[in-house]
């Protein structure tokens, strides 16, 4: 993808590469591809199904507004939740999500081999504040109620939103989408050193990657301190594991 351009040309970029990077996977047949509303295409619904034997799970947005229009319509006046989440804490914030599930479009909607139509609901609440929040996401799924039901479908979708949430945390705090390094093994070492960094931070910090990234960088000392490559950071190792003895 380039560097820099319009957001259109970057969309068409990531579509278009789709299906090479597929091809690139030797054997996803009954496997299960999920995407965000940008891959959302008949084409690649065609290619996931017909050429690979494999299942897609695709988020409905307005790129798509006839499709996610009836989708928003078919759950218009939905009653209870095929599946709820029980209530976690996380962040300071106690959520859960409700999925629905329907099988009414699938001869209707404008779209290939669709085997069920689903309304996700997250409800949060602050921790400190009480104020909740509900936010409401739709979408389709090549899958059956028999080869997927309500709760693996919210397994789906919640599984695909984790591993991009990590992207979004590389790009944030390391510009990784901006990346100018192309050469021999450059791009994959300075991804593989970026995951190493936010998985040793998250291991280690009780504030965000951003918050602790900001904090070393003022402090190259404290670097070494962080990784434990100092006198003064041994000796507090030491002492701690003296105290759990």
């Amino acid at each position: 993808m380039p560097v820099e351009g319009s957001d259109e040309l970057k969309q068409t970029n990531e579509i278009g590469m789709f299906i090479p990077v597929m091809d690139a996977l030797a054997n996803i047949a009954d496997k299960t591809i999920t995407g965000d509303a940008l891959l959302t295409q008949r084409k690649l619904a065609h290619y996931l199904v017909e050429d690979r034997q494999a299942h897609y799970v695709f988020t409905a947005k307005d790129n798509q507004p006839t499709v996610a229009q009836d989708i928003r319509l078919a759950f218009e006046n939905r009653q209870a939740p095929d599946y709820s989440e029980p209530y976690t804490l996380t962040h300071g914030r106690i959520e859960s999500r409700s999925i629905w599930t329907s099988t009414l479009l699938n001869n209707y909607l404008d779209f290939p081999f669709v085997g069920q139509i689903f309304a996700i609901q997250r409800h949060t609440i602050d921790k400190k504040s009480g104020q909740e929040t509900f936010e409401m996401a739709y979408g389709l799924t090549s899958h059956s109620p028999m080869s997927a039901n309500a709760e693996q479908v919210l397994k789906f979708n919640r599984d695909h939103w984790g591993v991009e949430s990590h992207h979004y945390l590389l790009d944030w705090n390391w510009n990784e989408d901006r990346c100018r390094i192309s050469k021999g093994h450059g791009p994959e070492n300075i991804t593989c050193l970026r995951r190493f960094a936010a998985g040793l931070i998250k291991s280690m910090s009780k504030d965000s990657v951003a918050a602790t990234t900001e904090k070393l960088a003022r402090n190259v000392r404290r670097v070494f301190d962080y990784l434990r490559m100092t006198e003064n950071s041994r000796k507090v190792i030491l002492r701690y594991q003296s105290q759990e003895v």
